[in-house]
């Protein structure tokens, strides 16, 4: 059998990201340069409405000094943050947000993401002189993810921030665009369809919904994804487990990794306890697993809606200042950055391949500090690729998180 091809795993079909952030928005006028990056060309027909839609958050306060106070007052009560607060040692947390609350994530699950679901993480490190904890803390955004979801893990991200008295580096993460310091946080990272708004339960193995399960190796994390249910989402570059509730096969591909067959493996075995024996397993390999094989014959032969990769796009410094009255974004640089153009009393976005950095200068006004993150939500739409994460740091956090950015 002849290599399968690896088809574009641009999967962001059903999703509407146009307006990620937009909510938070509302009432900040902010005038963008008109000679700032065009918008996206060809989403309008990539999109579903209700998806990442910002307009439908009530953000209204974000940002804003009633907000923080409203924050502060808020994160003294809310209950998931005590064991943050007593921390002592390194730690990684994460919670799932399910109805305008967060649930703490077990131990065991710390990984899993539902694609339906928005969550936020803390990760609590050791600083370098070992004195204290230095904290980042993150939301993730499921790509089928609510708007009041993804609208209450953004708050609780800012909220969590405010109850470690604005020592964390906040981080936005969006599925499939994750950040290198977020992977770096999982041995493996499962994502998989569902959620609470779209009536996740646990079912008996009889009653579950035949899934195709991809393994891949990205950098020192082990992915795994549901993929299209379809044989044009095999390919020969990964490992697939194929699972139909009472049966399931570990499919290797030719040239898959070591890594892969090791990660399919130990979730197939995790599978297997979890139904009480009652999952018939088998592996496979491709070279030997002929066409009529039930591996094959179970996949339908539809095709897996492909979409083109995000637009490369260009490294570029850009000022946040107030200094004329109003909040007004201005191009400082294209084609690099800079830290020579970076001046203590303004808030700058620092727009990369690898994700979009917003640096608080310690000088820059009330207004500027509290729309710095409403403002790089809001820039990214003018941008070619609006799924970057985002990072927002104060100066004080800036040498740490930017001296890799710099062109000079």
């Amino acid at each position: 059998m002849a290599s399968l091809r690896k088809p574009k795993e641009y999967d962001w079909e059903d999703s509407n990201v146009a307006d990620i952030g937009s909510a938070m928005d509302r009432g900040v006028k902010t005038k963008f340069p008109s000679h700032s990056l065009p918008r996206r060309e060809g989403m309008a027909g990539l999109v579903k409405a209700k998806d990442y839609d910002w307009k439908d958050s009530n953000m209204e306060l974000f940002g804003s000094s009633k907000d923080r106070q409203v924050k502060k007052e808020s994160a003294m009560t809310e209950k998931c943050w005590e064991p943050v607060g007593r921390a002592t040692s390194p730690f990684l947390m994460v919670w799932r947000v399910n109805q305008f609350t967060l649930e703490p994530v077990p131990s065991d699950e710390i990984g899993n993401f539902y694609n339906g679901d928005s969550y936020v993480i803390c990760k609590a490190t050791r600083s370098p002189g070992g004195d204290k904890l230095l904290y980042n803390v993150h939301f993730w955004i499921g790509k089928h993810s609510t708007a009041d979801e993804y609208g209450t893990a953004a708050y609780k991200t800012v909220e969590l921030d405010t109850f470690l008295d604005d020592a964390a580096v906040q981080h936005r993460e969006v599925e499939g665009y994750e950040s290198q310091l977020f992977k770096s946080y999982f041995d493996k990272l499962v994502i998989l369809k569902g959620g609470y708004a779209s009536g996740f339960r646990h079912v008996k193995p009889d009653e579950y919904r035949p899934r195709l399960l991809r393994f891949c190796k990205e950098g020192k994390t082990t992915y795994m994804r549901q993929v299209a249910f379809s044989k044009q989402s095999v390919h020969s570059g990964d490992v697939f487990i194929l699972d139909l509730g009472s049966r399931a096969y570990q499919f290797n591909g030719s040239t898959c990794s070591a890594f892969e067959k090791s990660s399919a493996a130990a979730f197939l075995q995790d599978l297997e306890s979890k139904r009480n024996g009652r999952c018939n397993t088998s592996v496979l390999d491709e070279a030997d697993t002929p066409q009529d094989h039930e591996f094959w014959t179970a996949l339908p032969d539809v095709p897996v809606k492909e979409l083109e990769p995000p637009k490369e796009v260009i490294k570029s410094l850009y000022k946040l200042s107030d200094s004329s009255g109003k909040l007004e974004l201005t191009i400082v640089s294209e084609g690099s950055a800079s830290k020579h153009d970076i001046k203590p009393d303004d808030v700058y976005i620092i727009l990369t391949k690898e994700g979009l950095f917003v640096y608080i200068g310690k000088g820059c006004s009330v207004l500027e500090k509290r729309n710095a993150l409403s403002n790089a939500h809001k820039f990214l739409q003018t941008c070619p690729n609006p799924f970057l994460p985002i990072t927002v740091v104060t100066d004080e956090q800036a040498e740490s998180f930017l001296k890799g950015i710099w062109d000079e």
